[in-house]
C-alpha cells in the first residue's frame, strides 16, 4: 500500500495541520510505503513573494522532520522538483467537466473570504489529482475539508481510465479520523492560515500563550456552570489530554467556579510539554540545514524519475508517444 500527503509551505505549521495530517504522516509510516511532499506549486495560487515562499518551503521541511517524519521510512520530496506532475494535471484536465470545479467548496470559500478568482486557484482539484495520481498512491490522509477534493481526484481518475484504460491510474481511497476532522481555530471556525485564527506549533512560548489566551468564548463568568461540548477551549483541550484528564476538565466546566481563563492555562501547558522534544529536534536541524537541503534534493531526484517511467505509460495511452 502506498500513502501519500501532502502540504502546503503557506507559513508556519499550526494545530490544524499537525493533528489533521503530520501526525497522521507519522503514524502511517509503518503502514505502507509513505510518500510526503511540500505542495509548492499549489502555494503559488495565493502567494506571489518569492524569497517568503521559498523560506516557508525550508521551514515546513524542518518542521515535518521535527514532527517525527522518519527519513528511513517516508519519502520525502519538493513538488515542483517534479515538474511531470503539471504535464499530467494538463492530461487530466481534459477529461475533467468544469462542473467539477465549479462545485468545488474550497474554491467558492477562498472567494468569499476576499481571495482573486484565479485559474490556479479555480483548477486547484486537478493539480491534486495529479499529485496523487502520478505515484499511484493508495491511501490519502486528508482534512475533512478535503474529502471534496479527493472524491474529485477518483471521479477524475475514473474518466481518465474510461477513457483510454481500465488499469492506468490507480484509484485511492481517503482517511479521516473522525475525532480530528476538524480542528478550531481561536474565532471557532476551522483552523486555517486563510482565516488567520490559528495557534501555531512552534514559536517563541509567549506568543503562543498570548494566541491560547485569546481563543473566543461565551460570556460566563468564573462561577457559571458551562457547556464544555460547545466550547473552543474545551474541544482543543481534547486534542492533547489523556481520558482521566478529559473527564477532570469537564467535571471543571459543569461544576461551576472554574474560568475560562483556566481552561486556556491548561490547555496552554498541555500544548507546551507536548510539543517540547520536538522543539528540541527543530533546533538541532535548524544547526545543520545542509542535510534537510540534501534530503529534499535526493528524493526530488528519485521522484522524479518514478513519474517519468509512469508518465510514459499515460504519454503512450493518450497517444502522445
Amino acid at each position: 500500500m502506498r500513502i501519500l500527503t501532502g502540504i502546503q509551505p503557506s507559513g508556519v505549521p499550526h494545530l490544524g495541520n499537525y493533528f489533521g495530517a503530520m501526525r497522521q504522516v507519522c503514524a502511517l509510516q509503518d503502514k505502507g510505503e509513505s510518500f510526503l511532499f511540500i505542495a509548492d506549486y499549489h502555494a503559488l495560487t495565493t502567494s506571489t513573494d518569492a524569497n517568503e515562499l521559498r523560506n516557508n518551503v525550508l521551514n515546513l521541511a524542518l518542521d515535518f522532520i521535527s514532527c517525527g517524519v522518519d527519513l528511513e521510512k517516508t519519502f520525502f520530496f519538493r513538488q515542483s522538483d517534479i515538474p511531470e506532475v503539471c504535464e499530467l494535471s494538463w492530461l487530466l484536465s481534459n477529461v475533467t467537466p468544469v462542473g467539477f470545479l465549479e462545485r468545488a467548496h474550497s474554491y467558492k470559500d477562498k472567494l468569499a473570504k476576499g481571495f482573486d478568482a484565479n485559474c490556479g486557484l479555480f483548477t486547484y482539484p486537478i493539480l491534486m489529482a495529479s499529485d496523487i495520481l502520478l505515484y499511484q498512491a493508495n491511501l490519502v490522509p486528508v482534512g475533512k475539508d478535503q474529502k471534496q477534493h479527493l472524491e474529485i481526484t477518483r471521479d477524475i481518475a475514473i474518466k481518465f481510465n474510461n477513457a483510454y484504460g481500465e488499469d492506468l491510474l490507480t484509484i485511492p481511497e481517503c482517511l479521516i479520523p473522525e475525532d480530528v476532522a476538524i480542528v478550531p481555530g481561536i474565532d471557532g471556525q476551522k483552523m486555517s492560515k486563510s482565516y488567520g485564527n490559528t495557534i501555531p506549533i512552534f514559536g517563541k512560548e509567549k506568543e503562543i500563550k498570548k494566541k491560547v489566551m485569546s481563543i473566543v468564548t461565551d460570556s460566563k463568568g468564573l462561577e457559571d456552570k458551562k457547556d464544555p461540548d460547545i466550547c473552543n477551549v474545551f474541544a482543543l483541550y481534547k486534542l492533547f489530554a489523556n481520558e482521566e484528564e478529559i473527564q477532570q476538565m469537564r467535571e471543571n466546566y459543569m461544576g461551576g467556579n472554574y474560568g475560562y481563563g483556566h481552561a486556556k492555562l491548561a490547555l496552554f501547558e498541555k500544548m507546551w510539554t507536548t510539543f517540547e522534544p520536538m522543539r528540541k529536534r527543530r533546533a538541532e536541524l535548524e544547526a545543520d540545514i545542509g542535510y534537510v537541503k540534501k534530503i529534499l534534493d535526493e528524493n526530488g531526484k528519485k521522484a522524479r524519475q518514478e513519474a517519468n517511467e509512469f508518465l510514459a505509460k499515460i504519454r503512450k495511452a493518450v497517444g502522445l508517444r
